[in-house]
């Protein structure tokens, strides 16, 4: 693959080559177009242009963070309320067997 800085010694990445996606393409095991070929390479640049402009912001000002948005407990208290009755929920289900619903056995469990 290309070498990882340019002939200056400068840090910035040196252009992506066909011969890099070619190199890449047969790591991966794909056989690639000639038509794909350039597409390709043309869309790795791209990304690796824009990884280049964000690694070159000046970001030291920051702090890291792991998320963009501040979290906070969005979750309610859990606190006991009353639920359903149960023989109200029952009496509107399609089968019952000892005071729980009952459905279909699945798969190869034995009744």
């Amino acid at each position: 693959m290309s070498d990882a800085t340019t002939p200056r010694g400068s840090t910035e990445p040196a252009a992506l080559s066909r011969e890099d996606v070619i190199y890449v393409a047969q790591l991966a095991r794909l056989e690639l177009s000639e038509a794909e070929v350039e597409l390709f390479t043309a869309q790795l640049r791209t990304v690796l242009d824009h990884a280049a402009d964000v690694a070159s912001l000046d970001l030291a000002h920051l702090e890291p963070s792991s998320h963009p948005i501040a979290f906070e407990n969005v979750l309610r208290a859990d606190e006991p309320v009353p639920s359903l009755d149960r023989e109200e929920v029952l009496a509107a289900a399609p089968s019952v067997e000892d005071h729980r619903f009952r459905v279909p056995h699945i798969g190869s469990e034995a009744p």
